[in-house]
C-alpha cells in the first residue's frame, strides 16, 4: 500500500512537471515573435532551461543521496511552481530568458530524484517497469499540457486592471483571434502548488539515515565527473541519453513552427498534434516496456527504439501533407518511448550505490541533447525546414550502428563520483 502510494505521489509531481513544459511547447513561436525575436533566439530561449538542467541535476542528485529524496522533491515541485509564475508575468525577452533560466535551476531537482527513488525502492527485474511508469508520467504531461494549452491561450479570459497590464498577449495569424500568452505558465504553476502538499504528506522517504552518502568535501567537478563518465564502460548509455534527448528537443523546438509555416497551423493545432503523439508515450511506457524488457532485455527494446526513431525522421522530411507529417511525429514517438525508460534503467543497474548520483549523470547528459537540440534544430531550420530531421535521423542511426560493437550486457560498474552508503 505504502509503496502504491508513494508511486502516485511521483508520478503526479512528474505529471506537473511535464504538464508546465508540454504547454509552453504550442505557444512558444508565437511568444517570441511578441517579443521580435528570431527563430534562433527561440532555440536559445529552450536550451537556457536545459543549459542550467544540465548544471544542476547533478547537483541535486548528490544533495538527494545526503538528505533523502524527500526534501529535493519539495524543492523541485516548489521551485517549479514559482519560476513558471514568473515565466508568465515577464515584461521583456532578457526577463522571459532569465526566469527560464531560474525554472531550469530549481525545476532540476524533480526528475533525478524521483528517478532515485525508484531504484531505492525496486530491485533490478522490476526497475524498467518502475522507470517506465515514471516515463509514463512525462507522456501523460506531454499530452494534455499541449492540449489545455491551446484553449487557455484562446479563452479571452477578462481579469483586474493591475494583473491585466501584466499579461503578455498577440494575434492568432490563422484566425486573428486572440492569444493569451502567459496563461499557460500561470496554470502550470497553480497545478504545481497542488502537489506540495501530496509530497509532504502522503510520501515516505525511501533512503533512510543509515543507507546516505557521508561523504565530506566539495563535490567533483560536473566536467570531471562527465569525462570519467565517457571514459568508463557506462559510456555508451551516457552517449545514449544525449543522443535521445538530442532528437526530441530538435523535434520539438521546430515542430510548431514547422507546422505553422509549412500548415499555417495555430497553437491549439500545433497541442493537438503535440497530444496525440503524447499519447503514444503513455501506452507504451505505462504499459509495454515493463513486459517487454523482461521478455527480450533492456538493450534490444533500447536498439528497436533506435531504429523506429530514424523511420520517424526519416518520414518526417518527405512526406508532402500535414496529416503524414502527423503519422510520421507518431512514428518517431513511438522509438523514442522506447529509449528512455531502457537507457535509464541499464544506467541505474549498472551503478553501485550513489543512485542519485547515477542519476543525475544520466539527467546531465540528456539536459545536453536538450541544449544541443534546439540550438542546432533552429539553426538547420534556417537552411532547411527538413534539414533538422535528417540530421537527427543520422545521429540516430549511428547510434544504433554502434550499438551492436559498444553496447555489452556488463557487470555493474562504479559510477564515477557515486559515493557508496554504508551497508550497501
Amino acid at each position: 500500500m505504502h509503496r502504491r502510494a508513494s508511486t502516485f505521489v511521483l508520478f503526479a509531481s512528474l505529471v506537473i512537471v511535464m504538464l508546465g513544459f508540454g504547454m509552453i511547447v504550442p505557444i512558444m513561436p508565437f511568444y517570441i515573435s511578441h517579443f521580435g525575436a528570431s527563430g534562433r533566439a527561440l532555440g536559445a530561449l529552450m536550451a537556457v532551461y536545459s543549459i542550467m538542467q544540465f548544471l544542476f541535476a547533478p547537483v541535486w542528485g548528490r544533495v538527494s543521496d545526503r538528505i533523502g529524496r524527500k526534501p529535493v522533491l519539495l524543492i523541485g515541485v516548489a521551485g517549479f511552481a514559482l519560476s513558471f509564475a514568473l515565466q508568465g508575468l515577464s515584461q521583456s525577452l532578457l526577463q522571459l530568458f532569465a526566469t527560464r533560466a531560474l525554472a531550469g535551476v530549481l525545476s532540476s531537482a524533480t526528475l533525478p530524484t524521483a528517478l532515485a527513488y525508484i531504484a531505492d525502492t525496486t530491485d533490478s527485474r522490476d526497475r524498467a517497469g518502475g522507470m517506465g511508469m515514471m516515463g509514463a508520467a512525462m507522456g501523460l504531461g506531454m499530452i494534455f499540457g499541449p492540449l489545455i494549452a491551446g484553449p487557455l491561450t484562446e479563452s479571452n479570459l477578462t481579469f483586474p486592471a493591475p494583473l491585466a497590464g501584466l499579461l503578455q498577449f498577440t494575434i492568432d495569424p490563422s484566425t486573428g483571434g486572440r492569444i493569451d500568452l502567459s496563461l499557460p505558465f500561470l496554470a502550470s504553476a497553480a497545478i504545481a502548488l497542488i502537489d506540495i502538499p501530496l509530497v509532504l504528506l502522503a510520501l515516505p522517504e525511501s533512503l533512510p539515515p543509515a543507507r546516505r552518502s557521508t561523504a565530506e568535501g566539495p563535490a567533483p567537478s560536473r566536467l570531471n565527473l562527465l569525462r570519467e563518465a565517457l571514459r568508463g564502460p557506462m559510456a555508451f548509455l551516457f552517449v545514449s541519453a544525449f543522443l535521445l534527448a538530442f532528437a526530441l528537443s530538435n523535434l520539438e523546438s521546430i515542430l510548431g513552427l514547422f507546422g505553422k509555416e509549412r500548415f499555417e497551423m495555430g497553437p491549439t493545432q500545433v497541442g493537438l498534434v503535440m497530444g496525440l503523439i503524447g499519447v503514444l508515450s503513455v501506452i507504451q511506457q505505462g504499459i509495454v516496456i515493463g513486459p517487454l524488457t523482461r521478455r527480450i532485455g533492456e538493450v534490444r527494446v533500447l536498439r528497436a527504439g533506435l531504429a523506429v526513431s530514424v523511420l520517424g525522421l526519416v518520414g518526417l522530411a518527405v512526406v508532402p501533407r500535414m496529416g503524414q507529417m502527423i503519422a510520421m511525429a507518431v512514428v518517431f514517438n513511438a522509438g523514442n518511448a522506447l529509449l528512455r525508460p531502457s537507457v535509464a534503467s541499464l544506467i541505474s543497474q549498472r551503478a553501485r550505490g550513489g543512485q542519485g548520483v547515477a542519476m543525475g549523470l544520466e539527467n546531465s547528459f540528456m539536459s545536453l541533447g536538450r541544449v544541443a537540440g534546439p540550438l542546432w534544430g533552429g539553426a538547420c531550420y534556417d537552411l532547411g525546414a527538413t534539414l533538422p530531421f535528417w540530421t537527427a535521423a543520422s545521429v540516430q542511426l549511428l547510434a544504433l550502428a554502434l550499438s551492436y560493437r559498444l553496447l555489452r550486457q556488463e557487470q555493474p560498474n562504479q559510477v564515477p563520483g557515486a559515493d557508496t552508503a554504508p551497508g550497501t
